[in-house]
């Protein structure tokens, strides 16, 4: 989710710096960034094999809202946003909006753009609210994923190729201008939480031409009330191991906090607009710093604030 190729190198889980691809943004987040067994409050281990259990019992339940299909767009979209709140309930996740200027009930048409950390973060945003989320091609090939992407009505961007982002920006266009609301991570690459990384500006530009306001929307992570990298889907990780890492948790909860709407105005640009959004967020959660500088590391799991907020 670029508009320009990105020279930034990245670091791997091992602290070892690798080229960056010119076309995929990367950031300095890997394992070494997710907390030790000492900084985790986890479940035991046949609580652990209680929610993968349900997980997969849950999963297999996408046979229902594929069958709602049948009887038209919004009680198949009803009941696809209730799956998808069973799959997180059976990972022992819990979702929680926090007071905002915005109710967790608004449906007004918009373009949410969210700090991007977690597998979590597109299950929460397609259960707990009426947006199509935007993401990464390959997702129509994953097992159930894909699926499930499919009955969400997710827009996608091929970011093998840069030709493809001014069609994906259309696309996100016509589906602001036809009422929807659709979700974006500008940082384009998911950060373990700790740090996050500058809003890339292509995006912006669907708001401005479907004349609709941007919406920052920010997601936090606690864990026995505390900070937690835990569910964060960083450098090699994979899909399954983050499951794994996330049911394993003890009282994990998403926090769902909606800013304030940022309107389109007269004069307004893309790379305007998402200054707007950044400096949003960042007032929102002053604690996790924005990484610009290539190359930058980004703080050991260890430093993770634990306050109570």
């Amino acid at each position: 989710m670029t508009d320009s190729p990105d020279a930034t190198d990245a670091v791997d889980g091992t602290g070892v710096q690798v080229p960056a691809d010119p076309w995929r943004p990367t950031s300095p987040c890997g394992r070494s960034c997710l907390p030790g067994p000492a900084q985790q409050d986890r479940v035991g281990p046949l609580r652990r094999i209680l929610r993968l259990t349900a997980v997969l019992l849950a999963c297999s339940l996408i046979v229902v809202p594929a069958l709602s299909s049948a009887v038209g767009r919004r009680p198949r979209l009803w009941v696809f946003r209730r799956w998808v709140r069973l799959v997180v309930r059976a990972m022992g996740v819990r979702v929680r909006f926090t007071p905002s200027p915005a109710g967790p009930r608004d449906t007004a048409p918009g373009l949410l753009v969210i700090n991007h950390t977690s597998l979590l973060d597109d299950l929460v945003l397609v259960g707990y609210d009426p947006a199509r989320p935007l993401s990464k091609a390959d997702v129509r090939r994953w097992p159930v994923i894909g699926w499930a992407a499919a009955l969400g009505r997710t827009l996608y961007i091929d970011r093998e190729r840069l030709s493809a982002l001014p069609g994906a920006v259309a696309g996100v266009t016509r589906a602001l201008r036809a009422g929807d609301r659709v979700f974006v991570c500008p940082e384009a690459t998911t950060w373990c939480g700790v740090a996050g990384g500058p809003y890339r500006p292509a995006f912006f530009q669907a708001a401005l031409d479907a004349g609709v306001p941007v919406l920052p929307v920010v997601l936090r992570y606690r864990s026995g009330g505390r900070a937690t990298t835990a569910a964060a889907l960083v450098g090699p990780m994979s899909v399954v191991e983050s499951v794994i890492l996330l049911i394993s948790q003890r009282g994990l909860v998403v926090e769902v906090e909606r800013l304030a709407p940022l309107p389109v105005r007269a004069g307004s640009d893309r790379r305007s607009l998402a200054r707007a959004a950044e400096q949003a967020v960042d007032r929102a959660i002053p604690e996790v710093p924005r990484l610009r500088k290539p190359g930058s590391p980004c703080r050991p799991a260890a430093l993770v604030a634990t306050d109570e907020r």
